[in-house]
């Protein structure tokens, strides 16, 4: 399928080895990758690589040169079987410090054979340093909003009120919507008839006008 449609295929653990792997794992990088190139070299595809996991010493990249080019270098012509392309993972600032970007930079010149650029072999040459095309000045003034936003209210017009503060849900009307004022249970909520205060409201002791005769 991948050859019909002239895909190419990119492996990865290009890195790795198998006595780095724990043995409970019982895993075979290395054993993975020569199948997969092989399988794909069969076939006429162009395979490609990466590397897994961010390494910075020569084991690694040693491991890396040898899977792109499985038989070395082929002194008479381009290799039988060689890698169309390798993702390097990935710039950091680890990278560039010390010894690993000493390693780094050897590291790629081996992936080319130790040979400068050849147009005839890759015709896209190396990109020049190019400076930008827009200043910070451009930058900032194409990020400045081009419209005004719309006018908000303040407040919402149809504001949730009433909740005094528990629990947040729906307060029912007591009138059921009819309006008016809310009479109060004076029994408590207990139920039963309510005696009216004969005196009126005044206080005071109310004589019995039967004389105690009932």
């Amino acid at each position: 399928m991948l050859k019909r449609h002239h895909a190419s295929l990119n492996f990865t653990c290009a890195e790795m080895r198998d006595s780095e792997q724990s043995s409970q794992a019982m895993s075979a990088p290395e054993e993975l990758v020569q199948q997969v190139l092989s399988a794909g070299w069969r076939e006429g595809l162009n395979m490609a690589c990466e590397n897994a996991l961010p390494r910075y010493d020569p084991t690694a990249y040693n491991t890396i040169l040898r899977n792109a080019r499985p038989h070395g270098i082929n002194k008479s012509g381009p290799p039988e079987h060689k890698l169309f392309g390798f993702t390097y993972l990935r710039l950091s600032n680890q990278l560039v410090e010390g010894q690993n970007y000493v390693n780094f930079k050897t590291f790629v010149d081996r992936m080319h054979a130790n040979l400068p650029h050849d147009p005839c072999v890759d015709p896209v040459a190396p990109l020049q340093r190019s400076g930008p095309e827009l200043t910070i000045e451009m930058i900032l003034q194409a990020a400045q909003p081009k419209l005004e936003p719309f006018p908000f209210e303040e407040h919402t017009d149809l504001p949730v009120q009433g909740l005094g503060g528990i629990g947040g849900g729906e307060v029912e009307d007591p009138t059921g919507g009819m309006g008016g004022e809310v009479q109060q249970d004076p029994t408590g909520g207990m139920g039963g008839e309510v005696q009216q205060d004969p005196t009126g409201g005044m206080g005071g002791e109310v004589e019995d006008p039967t004389g105690g005769m009932g």
